[in-house]
């Protein structure tokens, strides 16, 4: 009857949601466009005049289009870069809701919206086909200002295509090029003489094809600095001697870049990063035709790099060269940082590649292809958990629903999504989304039951497409693309099982969550078939490795035994010596050995491997992190100077290092429970719903302190280590609750509980601050 019931609700809330553009939008409103035949990287200007009797405390405005736009209310620019690439499902639209009051006022006002139309698809963008624009802007006397034939239109003249080279397939959008000799100067101007132009044609109602119902943006509109001086800015005016002129950036950045020059007519500038070819293949560029006189442009797309590179023709006076900074809208909030230059160094640049792996979608490259592919999305996840604050879980939330609306109708899911140009699975990642380090993670962090229950029937169905065999081993899926990592030596069949026995752990966990215990049974007796089959077959008396591989033992499946749960202690000593010497993942997989080794306990060889691995990214010039191991290889798919996947170490220094974890999903309680290695001062603060976890730690030859702030009210578990023999004494906020060899149960809110043999752990019933010293007998 259980299931009946939420069945029916799944059923009735996808009914809901296709109905909800439809009760959102007024009935009046319509898409609108230009007469003239649409094409790929089109631009087209909109104006309205609109009168209101008074100003508005709030206008909740509606806008919808493909692909993009820029806002201005009476000449101001309001919106920069507005909407989201196309595909909340394969078949629908996104939509913004921006509140224009403050811009408002009572009398005329003018709306200018420019829309750039992709027209072609990409790795991160499903186009309609149409180029179209959407507008609703509810008023006080109960009318709608909605986007019709009375608002006016034209394409942008200036805007059109550059030569080639091309951005690479993987890219929907296309070059910039502005002609300024044809620009409409002030055409968003409230002044502006638009008698001239045509009356938009209108191309349907709310729900109508080609961009069908509409989803409300779940993510907030981008950050913008504003605009910035480059590092190495050469004194100006300067006049041109047709050299290019190679500004440095303050570390990787996606900007736009802007300049002011006195020319004249008919010289083209070229702007393009060092990262133009960045992943081996052309990315975004601009290129700009002069008008004569003093003139002023900020290119309207983004791109990123280290240096921006001007191609100024000869006799062109250089007045003013600068950038506006552009990123997802979060906040930094965690943090961690030690005695060891190099891990904090490491951290920094996987924060910088993070920074520069959100905006759409959560993706693998922000240069070559934009495009949320899941392995990378997992990796992400940990780090905007433990160093953004809640804007990165709106994020997530759209990373997981976009997954599972694009699931195909026979089960099977693929990324990246959305995409209008891709739909090959690649079974690996898609286990290693659905399961414990993916969709389960987000539930740990955030407590979001909802988008579990909204999601697991499309896991259950996904699964149910894997085989296992007689031997209670999965079978190996193929999918659209038979990939797990770069580099060599991949033993794919003990990949294959760990991924799947992770799959299943997360799938296990929704279940109970929700409620499904026969499921819960299932799933469980089938886990515990698999694992000592895995043992069975696999396990060589000091690693694992399947029968039918010729390579060199493969480090990635041991680390993901490790990591999957499929190990037992007593493995534990050979697996992580064999981890110590073999070297062969990509940093895609290198951040689960890294964990294998801290869950292990083996916290000096994991800090010791991630320095080995690391080494070349953390002394490199660059500010983020590779594909691969090396720069521009083909044996990691071309190599990406900033990749996703690489970041995990900035994850396991929080959350291992200084040992900040939940206890209980949701971060209702937490657990601390350090693993320093040799390190001998750490600082760190994790973001939980409750509020910031704070860790201080200092430890010498003659005391270890672990100073914490935690969020008042909140409960949990802080563990000390034993790093000597025993410690003389252990006192907490001053009190003495251990010495001569016993606990002293001195304090009400605290208690000694069992726990992990290598360290005192103590039960903290109350929050605020709380400072653990042990002492070192001498």
């Amino acid at each position: 009857m259980r299931s009946i019931l939420y069945k029916s609700l799944c059923f009735l809330a996808a009914i809901i949601c296709s109905l909800s553009s439809l009760a959102q939008f007024h009935r009046e409103a319509r898409w609108i466009s230009v007469t003239e035949p649409q094409k790929a990287n089109q631009w087209i200007c909109f104006r309205k005049k609109i009168t209101l009797k008074k100003a508005m405390a709030t206008a909740m405005t509606k806008i919808a289009v493909d692909s993009k736009y820029w806002l201005w209310v009476n000449g101001q620019l309001v919106i920069r870069e507005g909407g989201l690439k196309r595909g909340p499902n394969p078949q629908d639209t996104y939509y913004d809701n921006v509140d224009l009051a403050p811009y408002l006022k009572a009398g005329e006002n003018t709306v200018a919206i420019l829309v750039w139309y992709f027209g072609k698809k990409g790795f991160s963008h499903n186009s309609s086909g149409q180029a179209g624009l959407l507008f609703d802007l509810p008023t006080p006397s109960g009318s709608n200002w909605v986007s019709n034939a009375s608002w006016l239109c034209r394409v942008h003249p200036a805007f059109g295509e550059t030569q080639a080279p091309f951005p690479n397939y993987r890219l929907a959008e296309s070059n910039i090029y502005f002609n300024a000799q044809t620009d409409i100067e002030g055409w968003f101007e409230p002044k502006f003489d638009d008698s001239h132009w045509e009356s938009a044609s209108e191309m349907g109602a709310v729900g109508d094809a080609p961009w069908n119902n509409l989803i409300e943006r779940p993510i907030p509109q981008w950050h913008y600095s504003s605009l910035q001086n480059y590092i190495n800015t050469p004194p100006l005016p300067l006049n041109s001697l047709g050299d290019t002129l190679a500004l440095q950036l303050p570390k990787n950045l996606a900007i736009t870049p802007y300049f002011k020059i006195e020319a004249k007519a008919g010289q083209k500038i070229d702007i393009r990063t060092d990262n133009y070819n960045g992943g081996s293949e052309p990315n975004l560029r601009t290129e700009y035709i002069t008008k004569n006189g003093v003139q002023e442009f900020e290119s309207p797309a983004y791109f990123n790099g280290h240096t921006v590179k001007y191609f100024f023709p000869k006799g062109i006076k250089i007045l003013s060269v600068q950038y506006r900074a552009t990123r997802y809208n979060y906040e930094i909030q965690g943090d961690f940082t030690c005695n060891d230059a190099f891990l904090n160094k490491l951290k920094e640049k996987a924060l910088t590649t993070l920074n520069l792996n959100v905006r759409d979608v959560i993706s693998d490259c922000p240069d070559r292809e934009r495009a949320q592919w899941w392995g990378d999305v997992v990796i992400n996840e940990g780090e905007m958990f433990y160093y953004w604050n809640q804007a990165g879980h709106q994020s997530l939330q759209k990373a997981i629903r976009e997954l599972v609306a694009w699931q195909k109708p026979d089960g099977a899911l693929f990324s990246p999504i959305p995409a209008g140009n891709w739909d090959r699975e690649l079974p690996a990642q898609m286990l290693a989304s659905i399961g414990e380090y993916g969709f389960w993670n987000y539930y740990r962090y955030t407590g979001d039951s909802a988008l579990i229950a909204e999601v697991y029937p499309a896991i259950k169905k996904y699964l149910s497409l894997w085989e296992i065999d007689e031997n209670h081993l999965v079978k190996h899926r193929t999918g659209g693309w038979m990939w797990h990592d770069w580099g060599q030596n991949v033993d794919v069949a003990l990949l294959d099982n760990a991924w799947y026995f992770l799959a299943m752990k997360g799938l296990c966990k929704m279940a109970h969550l929700l409620g499904f215990e026969e499921d819960v049974a299932a799933y469980a007796y089938q886990m515990q078939e698999m694992k000592d089959a895995f043992n069975d077959t696999y396990w060589r008396g000091n690693f694992y490795r399947s029968p039918n591989y010729k390579g060199i033992t493969d480090d990635r499946g041991n680390g993901l035994a490790v990591v999957a749960g499929l190990s037992s202690p007593e493995q534990y000593g050979s697996i992580s010596l064999f981890l110590s010497q073999e070297l062969h993942a990509s940093p895609y997989m290198e951040k689960y050995i890294l964990e294998a080794l801290f869950l292990i306990g083996e916290d000096k060889k994991a800090i010791a491997r991630m320095k080995t691995r690391y080494k070349s990214m953390v002394n490199s010039p660059i500010s983020t992190l590779w594909e691969g191991w090396e720069l521009n290889s083909a044996t990691y798919g071309g190599g990406t100077y900033n990749h996703g996947w690489t970041g995990g170490p900035a994850t396991l220094l929080s959350q291992y290092v200084a040992g900040i974890s939940p206890l209980t999903n949701g971060f209702k309680t937490y657990k601390i429970q350090p693993q320093i290695g040799i390190l001998t001062s750490i600082k760190a603060q994790v973001p939980c719903p409750a509020g910031l976890i704070k860790v201080n730690i200092q430890n010498t030859p003659q005391q270890f302190t672990l100073n914490t702030e935690v969020p008042v009210g909140m409960q949990g578990v802080i563990s000390i280590p034993i790093l000597t023999d025993i410690y003389s004494e252990i006192t907490c906020n001053g009190t003495v609750i251990f010495a001569n060899d016993k606990y002293i149960n001195a304090l009400p809110w605290l208690d000694l509980v069992p726990g992990n043999e290598h360290y005192f752990n103590f039960e903290v019933k109350n929050g605020g601050k709380i400072v653990f010293v042990a002492k070192n007998k001498k």
